[in-house]
């Protein structure tokens, strides 16, 4: 059934609405052409049918390029959504990954602290070691100095000792002489003893003399002596006692000269012994 010239009109004015509904969808080329088509729409009764059909045409075409865009659109945001999954799961395994390396690092730090801390616990250990060998060095060393000096003082006290031995030795002789002097000549005993006391230990010597009373020859009058450490004589006591025996002890360690200080002896016996 063929349209009226009005419903052509219509139909004219209803595809031009069309036409700019989609006119940002179509290309210049084919929207001079639909332009074309709508003026002679105007004039030409069929062209409707026409114009219609090629609008219908464009709009499945612009469809199917809508769906390709769309499918595109969508492959895209698949595409991005991967990409974006892994980035991120990229960054949380590099987060994860940075977390551990700060732990070791973390860990790696108390440890070199631990073991400085424990070097520098050791090297205070070491300087107190070594202060304590130098310190024993040192007492080493006096102790050494101390043996040499007591074995120097033993060898001057072994050659006192032997020089002492030897001038005993000598002053026995002395003594033995005088011993008979004074006993063939002067009535005179000497006996030995040994000194029980604390203040007189060792041997002892007595001298026993007699013929110094006229009117008792065999009264005893008795001095006692003994030689000190150093070889000096030491006068212990005299029976009886005689005031100027500590003045004669001092002339005997002067003069050495133990005759001479026997014959004195005597002599203040003999003296004391007729008063």
């Amino acid at each position: 059934m063929l349209k009226s010239s009005g419903e052509l009109a219509d139909d004219a004015n209803n595809s031009e609405l069309v036409a700019l509904f989609y006119f940002h969808l179509i290309e210049p080329a084919s929207l001079d052409v639909a332009f074309r088509n709508i003026m002679t729409s105007i004039t030409d009764p069929n062209s409707s049918v026409r114009f219609t059909s090629a609008m219908e045409e464009s709009h499945n075409k612009l469809l199917k390029e809508y769906g390709e865009i769309m499918d595109t659109s969508t492959e895209l945001c698949q595409s991005h959504r991967q990409f974006v999954k892994s980035a991120l799961d990229t960054c949380l395994k590099k987060c994860k990954d940075d977390e551990m390396l700060f732990e070791t690092i973390q860990t790696f730090k108390r440890d070199v602290e631990q073991k400085t801390v424990s070097l520098k616990q050791k090297q205070h250990d070491i300087s107190e070691v070594i202060s304590e060998i130098q310190q024993k060095e040192m007492q080493k060393e006096e102790i050494i100095q101390k043996i040499e000096k007591l074995k120097r003082e033993q060898t001057k006290r072994k050659e006192f000792i032997e020089s002492q031995n030897k001038a005993n030795k000598d002053r026995l002789k002395n003594l033995q002489k005088a011993r008979l002097v004074f006993q063939d000549h002067l009535g005179m005993e000497i006996r030995t003893i040994l000194g029980k006391t604390q203040l007189v230990k060792g041997e002892k010597l007595q001298f026993v003399f007699r013929n110094i009373n006229p009117s008792n020859q065999d009264s005893a009058y008795i001095v006692t002596m003994g030689i000190k450490e150093d070889g000096a004589y030491q006068i212990v006591s005299s029976d009886p006692a005689l005031e100027c025996l500590p003045a004669l002890e001092r002339q005997l360690q002067e003069t050495n000269n133990l005759p001479a200080f026997l014959a004195n002896v005597r002599k203040e016996f003999i003296s004391q012994a007729r008063c």
